[in-house]
């Protein structure tokens, strides 16, 4: 098995690293990465429907998307990624725990008693502290998961808080759980370097393990595909199932009713009622949004004249 650690903290390079190792790779591999502040939604997911859109964009949080289902994760500098790719030869090999084991036993070694929740989680004391998905291509698998070491989590929940009712879709929705961190069950004390290496020398251990850095031509085909994938809008919120959303808000005692449908993250129709707007302009700002991609930035530019946290009401 190559062990790899990864240096890039883009959330869209490391991203395309899996799906480039996945692919294009025959050995196994496991791979450890971080990122900077990142949503990541499942495959099947909306992705405006996870977030807490105005916070996120205000905190410069970045919007991901995997290529595996499940649900929704948050990422951070106090956060660990892990992955596994391995080769399997039939369908019965695939299963969480045979993935999630060997990190159950790291921690273990940690005295920390981490077990799986019977969804994709891992759970210490009722809580938390690994979210994980997994892919099939071919017949490898790759397995990934969070390991929450010293996230920030207020942010955390600040960010995947969503207003229940306001996206109508079929796309997978996420169960949110109580989190911890890892660290706060470690006695010991230990700092996230140390536990990162920690991680990765549990699997240098295995004598048929060795390390692996990438080389330029690796980087440059996982920068390829972080260009014509990853980072593009198309993936990140066009791939979203297709979704109405409704609004209603009183502002200054007039009230606005809003209502989208979106496909490919674009907005097919519009609708704006309630007595905010005039009867006209309701009917000009809502022919002005068709086409538009469901983001501040387009929606910004067709209300200039109005303040940002009137047209967070579209969010």
């Amino acid at each position: 098995m190559l062990c790899i650690h990864l240096k890039n903290q883009d959330p869209y390079f490391c991203l395309a690293a899996e799906e480039y190792l996945l692919k294009k790779f025959n050995a196994e591999i496991f791979l450890l990465w971080q990122s900077h502040d990142t949503i990541v939604v499942g495959k099947h997911q909306c992705a405006m429907g996870e977030i807490n859109y105005p916070f996120v964009r205000e905190n410069n949080i970045t919007v991901a998307r995997r290529i595996s289902g499940g649900g929704t994760v948050f990422h951070d500098s106090g956060n660990v990624n892990f992955s596994f790719i391995k080769n399997v030869e039939s369908p019965s090999e695939i299963s969480f725990k045979k993935f999630t084991g060997p990190i159950v036993e790291s921690l273990s070694r940690l005295h920390v008693a981490a077990v799986n929740s019977g969804r994709n989680d891992l759970l210490v004391e009722g809580k938390k502290i690994s979210g994980n998905a997994e892919h099939i291509y071919k017949n490898r698998v790759l397995h990934h998961g969070t390991l929450l070491f010293n996230s920030d989590l207020q942010n955390l929940g600040k960010a995947i808080k969503v207003v229940p009712g306001k996206y109508e879709t079929k796309a997978v929705q996420s169960n949110r759980s109580a989190v911890a961190n890892i660290s706060a069950f470690l006695q010991p004390k230990m700092s996230l370097n140390d536990f990162i290496a920690f991680l990765f020398e549990v699997q240098l251990k295995k004598p048929e393990n060795k390390t692996y850095e990438l080389n330029d031509d690796d980087v440059q085909n996982i920068n390829q595909l972080v260009e014509e994938k990853f980072s593009t809008y198309e993936w990140n919120f066009g791939y979203s199932p297709k979704y109405t959303f409704r609004n209603e808000k009183e502002i200054e005692g007039k009230k606005l009713k809003i209502e989208l449908k979106i496909e490919k993250g674009i907005i097919l129709e519009s609708a704006i009622s309630g007595n905010f707007f005039s009867e006209n302009d309701s009917k000009i700002f809502a022919g002005r949004l068709k086409g538009k991609k469901h983001v501040f930035g387009d929606l910004s530019n067709e209300f200039k004249s109005l303040p940002d946290s009137l047209v967070y009401a579209f969010f």
